[in-house]
């Protein structure tokens, strides 16, 4: 889901992998004509947005050396899911009440309780694509390692070397099982 945290991570991330960084929703946006166009296009024909989402996302899954921070979208169809299969995805599993608290500080759209009730509809709806990830990078879990009560004091780059620690154990396990494949 959007978040501010869920950006500089994956923008950090490239950064350290020496990656190129794509959000997957921004690329939408343009490819519909505009963020405007966009919110028409998702109030209006949410059908045709989800076939800009796929087109994007097969575009991108057929480069290399990518960070792509992907949205609600890109778990929605069993297409997209596919596509986020060509590499190592990762869910940044963060804590609603910042997530809304985050929403609440970029716009006027709503009552803290009322983004907080929005976006646990939205988790809810969107979890079990969610849960498809090859990693979860969870805030609570890092603060728990940390020692931290309080998730403001989590840093980005706490969140990016756990990420880069999962994605370490995940492409060791692919050597291995790749090694393990080789005839004798």
């Amino acid at each position: 889901m959007q978040n501010s945290l869920k950006t500089s991570l994956g923008k950090m991330l490239a950064d350290m992998l020496r990656y190129y960084y794509f959000d997957s929703d921004s690329l939408v946006e343009e490819a519909v004509g505009g963020a405007p166009a966009a919110k028409s296009f998702r109030e209006k024909d949410e059908m045709a947005l989800h076939e800009s989402e796929t087109e994007v996302l097969k575009q991108l899954s057929s480069m290399g050396r990518l960070v792509v921070c992907a949205g609600n979208g890109a778990v929605q169809s069993s297409t997209n899911l596919a596509l986020l299969r060509h590499g190592i995805s990762l869910w940044i599993d963060v804590p609603l009440d910042i997530m809304a608290r985050d929403v609440c500080e970029a716009s006027s759209s709503g009552s803290y309780p009322e983004v907080t009730d929005q976006l646990a509809a939205l988790y809810n709806k969107y979890r079990d694509g969610y849960a498809t990830a090859d990693a979860i990078i969870s805030v609570q879990k890092v603060a728990s390692r940390l020692g931290c009560d309080n998730f403001d004091d989590i840093t980005i780059e706490e969140m990016t070397l756990e990420a880069l620690r999962e994605i370490q154990k995940l492409t060791r396990v692919k050597k291995m099982l790749e090694e393990a494949a080789r005839p004798f």
